[in-house]
């Protein structure tokens, strides 16, 4: 997929309906100045099965991108830049960089509204998400934006003074607090979030999924 067309393609998955005044305010969103090139890649997009667009008003509706018949089914998930797992750095930005394009079978909760970040740091290389999937610096991390009430043990993508972290959450209701803790071959320390942190403090999102980032072998 051509790089304008992730864009796209991320910016409207995100959003759900988007409509637009005109083809120069889309590509401005997207940091593309010659509409003629974003209405091209509209028809791309439309002609792979992956919007539906009415011309009329500029109003997009994204699809899911599905394998042909016979093969494994994929889905499309907007990657929204990065996330640390160690110290809070990273500024929370829904900035569509592009989209991970995964087997349906890889991805727990297909069906909700997911979006990918790439982890930042090692504090979370000892996880165990979904019991198994460790999460190292350059892997893809799935999260369910509509869930934002984790249970003890699960792990939440969170924003802490505006900026992205990726920790296990867990409620010390004996001190009013929130912990997040790494999980990690390293010594990190919990990060300590007071129950009245708000909005300093707030999670934006379960982690689901794990996409690990491919290895490059060596000749």
């Amino acid at each position: 997929m051509h790089p304008i067309q992730q864009r796209i393609y991320a910016l409207v998955h995100l959003r759900g309906h988007r409509k637009f005044h005109s083809l120069r305010e889309l590509g401005n969103a997207i940091g593309e100045h010659h509409p003629q090139k974003v209405k091209h890649h509209l028809q791309q997009l439309e002609k792979m099965g992956l919007i539906e667009m009415d011309w009329s008003n500029y109003q997009i509706e994204p699809k899911q991108r599905r394998g042909k018949p016979g093969k494994a089914e994929a889905i499309s998930i907007p990657i929204l830049g990065a996330a640390n797992c160690g110290v809070a750095t990273l500024l929370a930005e829904e900035r569509p960089e592009g989209v991970l394009m995964v087997s349906r079978t890889m991805v727990k909760s297909p069906q909700k509204k997911l979006f990918a970040l790439k982890a930042v740091g090692d504090s979370m290389n000892q996880a165990k998400v979904n019991g198994q999937d460790s999460i190292e610096d350059g892997d893809f991390v799935i999260i369910d934006e509509e869930d934002r009430h984790p249970r003890d043990g699960e792990y939440v993508l969170s924003i802490i003074n505006g900026s992205a972290n990726i920790k296990r959450f867990s409620q010390d209701k004996a001190n009013n607090r929130i912990v997040l803790h790494s999980e990690s071959t390293e010594n990190f320390a919990p990060i300590f979030i007071h129950a009245e942190d708000n909005p300093d403090y707030f999670i934006n999102g379960k982690v689901v999924s794990v996409i690990k980032a491919a290895k490059q072998i060596e000749s």
